[in-house]
């Protein structure tokens, strides 16, 4: 169990992520423009995840507020770099996973939790307590420390993290992370090695649908213009993640419709100069079949090209999703719905 003074002490020097900013973010706010109070934006049912997540009804998800990432192309930048949100204590987190569970979730699946992690383990502790039952999902984006991870054994169960690139100066340009890619490999080796996968089958209503109790599912997301990185990336997680973890090959990206100052929209397009910003096309969608036909991993799902862009969320609204893609259970400006 955390205890209050040691969740102090890992907010009074931060080095919860690769990052090490080293900020006591008492008294000011990390890179992640995040203090030591943990905000939420969202809480509900997404529908729209893998179908191990997903299975029957729908992954609990709860957005955290702030990244360890400055990702240029994110689609959640208004909680991730503007700050949308609203604080929570433990007993407030603990109440939003219980309703998660009540409206069917099938797990607890936290958003871009990297930052939080000693607040976080502390509010699972809560939650657990009061009789929580469902697994638990670290939905990352793989920037994260294995040394913090070691506080989230026994509580977590679940990983989801990203794999973005397996180059520094990509990852720099697009994440302000140069160091992303040695980071990313040491956190995804931790989670294979301490979490071997555990599929079971589960049935409702007549239909059997897989689900992930352990284990590592690893998104990849390819960015147009940029299949030598994908290939790269795919080399590796042949050849140390074949049959250890679920990979999940994302062709979705989609140039968001950003909102903000001039200086940050001038700073977000500059850093998006690096790939080709726009949607994937058919070509590229049958490469990357090719791709991994020739690779043949044990386990992989992979994305039907869509045009279709009104999934991309605003967590301005109580349902930032499509009605098709989530079901809202608790918003930051009007708590509980």
């Amino acid at each position: 169990m955390i205890s209050d003074s040691k969740i102090k002490e890992l907010y009074s020097h931060c080095n919860q992520c690769p990052r090490s900013c080293g900020i006591d973010r008492s008294k000011a706010k990390g890179f992640c423009m995040e203090d030591d109070s943990l905000r939420i934006s969202t809480a509900c049912l997404h529908f729209g995840e893998e179908p191990l997540i997903t299975v029957h009804g729908g992954s609990g998800t709860i957005f955290l507020t702030g990244c360890n990432l400055r990702c240029a192309f994110c689609q959640n930048y208004q909680i991730s770099q503007q700050g949308m949100g609203k604080e929570v204590s433990k007993e407030e987190f603990a109440d939003i996973c219980l309703k998660l569970e009540q409206a069917g979730a099938e797990n607890i699946n936290l958003v871009t939790p990297s930052h939080h992690i000693p607040k976080l383990a502390q509010g699972l502790e809560e939650a657990f307590k009061r009789g929580l039952k469902l697994p638990v999902c670290w939905n990352s984006s793989g920037y994260d420390s294995p040394e913090m991870l070691e506080i989230l054994k026994g509580l977590v169960s679940v990983w989801l993290p990203d794999f973005k690139t397996l180059s520094p100066a990509l990852s720099k340009q697009l994440c302000r992370a140069e160091n992303y890619p040695s980071a990313a490999k040491k956190a995804l080796l931790w989670m294979m090695e301490n979490y071997p996968l555990k599929i079971t089958e589960t049935e409702k209503d007549g239909v059997t649908k897989s689900k992930i109790q352990q284990g590592v599912i690893i998104r990849h997301l390819y960015l147009p213009g940029k299949f030598e990185e994908t290939a790269e990336v795919l080399s590796w997680l042949k050849e140390n993640a074949d049959g250890r973890a679920v990979i999940s090959l994302m062709s979705q990206y989609t140039p968001v419709p950003f909102k903000g100052g001039k200086e940050e929209l001038e700073k977000r397009m500059q850093a998006l100069n690096i790939i080709e910003n726009r949607l994937v096309n058919k070509t590229e969608d049958e490469d990357l079949h090719d791709l991994i036909d020739a690779y043949d991993f044990e386990y992989l799902f992979y994305q039907d090209l869509s045009e279709d862009t009104d999934w991309l969320p605003d967590f301005n609204r109580t349902q930032p999703f499509s009605n098709a893609l989530a079901k809202p259970v608790w918003h930051w400006k009007n708590g509980f719905i």
